[in-house]
């Protein structure tokens, strides 16, 4: 078994604690249906915001899925001229034996931008 990682984003509308709580909840389903990923194989979950996410933490939504015991941890990520605002992006790492070929990255709403040859 070797530890994998799955990439995925999501916008939001708004600055909101609704907004970021639903749409990153929204994200992380996606992400673990795709992958039929189960808690106990998860090792980790890294979150980014862009700088003008700010109401609200996106590992609340993790902890509200029922999360408990998943190591999360969040960062603001680099101010680039022209990036995608109001993004929120996670890395989700997990035990699995899985190919690298094998796992599903996720990009929905506009973060389909980021990453058009993944995102369906």
């Amino acid at each position: 078994m070797s530890v994998r990682a799955i990439r995925g984003a999501i916008t939001v509308d708004e600055n909101t604690k609704e907004q970021i709580i639903n749409k990153t909840k929204q994200l992380l389903v996606e992400i673990i249906q795709s992958n039929d990923v189960s808690n106990s194989d998860m090792v980790s979950i890294f979150f980014t915001v862009t700088n003008d996410i700010t109401a609200a933490f996106p590992p609340v939504a993790a902890r509200e899925l029922g999360l408990a015991n998943v190591p999360l941890m969040t960062a603001v990520e680099m101010e680039v001229p022209g990036s995608l605002p109001k993004c929120i992006r996670v890395m989700l790492h997990l035990n699995s034996d899985k190919s690298l070929d094998e796992i599903k990255h996720v990009y929905l709403g506009n973060a389909k931008k980021l990453r058009p040859d993944l995102a369906e």
